[in-house]
């Protein structure tokens, strides 16, 4: 297999905002992604078979009136969840970003132990700043996490734009994440510690998590924009780096993308 035979879904619509940008993220890894809207997946015009990778984009489905992500999940779960179920069955990839990690939670595709799909196990709250939060953050990935997406990254920089990314859980379920090693990613300081206070950690998220993975590896939820950072130059800093020479050739969200198609196309053969 090519990477450009590696098809990913990005379904749009309802309220949703960044299929543009998550799209043009898998193509700039060399896979062909399409903007699929979600009624032409529950009225069976289109298929989740068709595809290899599953991006849930970031955006404010159905106005998060309910609660973010709420009512686009149980959409999919009424229509789609044995359609679902088999492309995760399929060892296929999903990621869910923003609201689409909030999707991701409410539906139960993360962290899913011991393989419980459809059962809702963590959540995100409201910030505990109270109000919407739109910044940058360092961002530290877990080495021994089997997280498909975050290998081989250690300290990165991406943007985060929420108002209810402050993860949650019971204090067992915390617990299995971090024996795990399903917690993916953590807010960071820049020195790369443990962000505990605002505004390293947005949001108050418990034990800094930013980003989960279910225990294949496969399906992955996070709160800040990768898809959001694609260019050095959409970082605020960039002017700096440019004049101390250190302007990246690509921006520091691309590898996440970059470890999916790499995925696929090793798995294929």
């Amino acid at each position: 297999m090519k990477k450009s035979d590696v098809k990913v879904l990005v379904i749009t619509g309802f309220g949703l905002n960044c299929e543009k940008e998550t799209a043009a993220a898998f193509k700039l890894c060399g896979a062909a992604p399409e903007m699929v809207h979600l009624n032409d997946l529950l009225n069976g015009k289109r298929s989740l078979n068709e595809y290899h990778i599953l991006a849930f984009i970031g955006g404010f489905s159905f106005g998060d009136h309910l609660g973010a992500g709420t009512v686009f999940a149980n959409r999919i779960k009424a229509k789609l969840r044995d359609e679902l179920k088999q492309f995760v069955a399929d060892g296929k990839l999903v990621i869910g970003i923003c609201n689409g990690f909030q999707t991701l939670t409410r539906l139960g595709l993360v962290p899913a132990l011991d393989g419980r799909l459809f059962e809702q196990e963590v959540a995100l709250a409201h910030n505990d700043s109270g109000v919407f939060r739109d910044d940058w953050v360092y961002l530290k990935a877990n080495p021994d996490s089997p997280c498909v997406f975050t290998h081989g990254i250690d300290l990165v920089k991406l943007p985060v734009r929420h108002g209810e990314g402050k993860l949650v859980a019971d204090e067992n379920v915390l617990a299995e994440l971090e024996s795990r090693n399903l917690v993916a990613l953590r807010y960071a300081e820049e020195d790369g510690s443990v962000a505990t206070d605002f505004p390293a950690n947005p949001n108050g998220a418990l034990n800094a998590i930013a980003g989960i993975c279910d225990e294949s590896g496969r399906i992955f939820g996070l709160m800040p924009h990768p898809e959001a950072f694609l260019s050095p130059f959409n970082s605020p800093t960039w002017t700096k780096e440019k004049l101390e020479g250190r302007l990246a050739a690509e921006g520091e969200g691309v590898i996440f993308f970059r470890n999916a198609v790499d995925f696929v196309v090793a798995q294929a053969g």
